[in-house]
Order: structure tokens, then sequence, then C-alpha cells
């Protein structure tokens, strides 16, 4: 029996090293349903056990937006009791943590509309770039939402508790521009080249070794975790494994011969 959820509003496929996880509702700008999010934890849990997927691109289909968020429409029917909010609020959490807690690097391309749920989104990626007519946004405080902790510290992680005020308390639209100056995304491209510049970006992180990279982002993101609780044995470990590997060995060789390393995540 395939228990995996059943959705047309959600795709994925691979090209070489790189996943794609695709939102696609684009009629209601990729707003999100309760199924979306549930099937966005299963597409990332797929790529994770296979080792051909060494990065993972996150975009949302049609070219008017990334992600614009829960999809209202369905609030009555997903959010009708206190229990069902909760299965929604756990169900959001979930695929949250799956896209922040994915051992491989994650790569927000964003078009159009970023805006409350699809910002949290993209701040549980690794890296986010974005088309110069892209807008954000996280308007909670027009709709009386609660915001939880973890969402909110994982965006003042990244562009600082002032920032992070401004975009919750105004709860207004900014553009790519004002996003990069707050350190929200990496990269902003014209629309036209966004998505072979992020193919060339994916294809660039993807060549590199494995063992290094997954290593680096597990302790990048122990240093946003409390000290007393930071796993640093595993840090320890991973940065091992990396001098132990037989990548480590193929570096060394490509460098000392002049050629591209081929690495295997061995």
């Amino acid at each position: 029996m395939d228990d995996k959820t059943k959705t047309d509003k959600m795709l994925s496929r691979k090209d070489g090293r790189v996943g794609y996880v695709i939102f696609n509702n684009p009629e209601r700008h990729n707003a999100v349903s309760l199924d979306m999010w549930a099937r966005t934890a299963e597409i990332l849990d797929e790529f994770a056990r296979d080792d051909e997927v060494r990065v993972v691109v996150i975009t949302g289909a049609g070219g008017k937006s990334f992600v614009s968020g829960a999809d209202i429409s369905k609030f009555e029917s997903e959010r009708a009791s206190l229990e069902a909010t909760k299965h929604y609020n756990a169900t959001v959490a979930k695929a949250n943590e799956s896209i922040y807690e994915f051992a491989k690097p994650t790569i927000a391309m964003i078009r159009g509309y970023c805006i409350g749920g699809g910002l949290g989104l993209a701040v549980c990626c690794d890296l986010r770039i974005a088309s110069d007519n892209s807008k954000f946004a996280i308007p909670a405080a027009k709709l009386g939402l609660g915001y939880a902790f973890t969402g909110i510290k994982r965006l003042a992680d990244l562009v600082g508790p002032s920032f992070t005020k401004e975009i919750f308390f105004t709860a207004r639209q900014f553009d790519a521009a004002e996003a990069q100056m707050m350190g929200l995304v990496n990269r902003v491209l014209p629309a036209d080249k966004l998505e072979a510049y992020v193919k060339d970006y994916a294809d660039t992180i993807g060549g590199n070794a494995p063992l290094t990279v997954n290593a680096v982002k597990f302790i990048a993101n122990q240093t946003a975790v409390d000290e007393s609780k930071r796993d640093l044995k595993r840090c320890g470990d991973l940065v091992k494994q990396c001098f132990d590997s037989q990548d480590y060995i193929e570096g060394r060789r490509a460098f000392m011969e002049k050629r591209k390393p081929e690495f295997t995540g061995a």
C-alpha cells in the first residue's frame, strides 16, 4: 500500500545531482494547503535517501510566485477546530523542519511573491536566490495570527532582531533589493536569468565534495543552537569523516594534477 500523500500540487524532479521541490498551485500564487505541506516532507525524505542528489532547489510553479503562504480558502476545512489547528501547525512545522534539518544543501529559488509561510519556508533553506521582481512580507499582524518561536528565531538568526521586528510589526511588502540589504537573500538576478543562474549555482555545489559541504551545513547550523545543546561530538566526527575519505585523497590528487576532481561522497 502506497501511503504517500496524494496531491498534484507538489512536484519533484531530478536534473543530474540537483533535486527540485516545486509548489504547484499557481492559480492561487502557490498558496499551500495541508496536503502540500505533508508532501513537502515526503519529497525531502525521498531526496535524503537518494545518493545521486547532492543539492535541492525549492521553488514555485508559474513564474509569478515562490510561495504566498497558507491557502486561506482551506482554513474552514483544515483549521475548523482546536485539534485540526494543532494538526495543521504540526504538519507545517514538520515540513519546515525537514527543510532546515535536511543534511544536504538547499536553495530557495524565489520569483514573485514570497509571503507569510512562504518566507518562513525560504528562511529554512540554506541559501536564497531571488528575481528582482520578488516581493516579501509576513502579514501576521494584519491577520491577527500568532507566530511560533522557532520561525521568529530562524528569521532573527538570519537578519537580526531589529529587521525581524520591522518585518513583523509593519507587515508590509518589501522588494528584493531591500531583502538583500537585510541579508534575507544571497543574490538578486533579473527574472529572465534567475533559473539559469540557480542551475549553475546548484551544479557548482553539487560538484564539490559532499562530505565537506554537508559537514559545513551541520556545523554552521549548530552555531544557532544554544551552546549547552550543541552536538560538538557530531561536528568533530563529520570533520574526521572528511579527512578519512577517498574524496580527500581525490581532492589532493586532482589539485596536484591540475584537473577537476570527481567526488563520490566516500
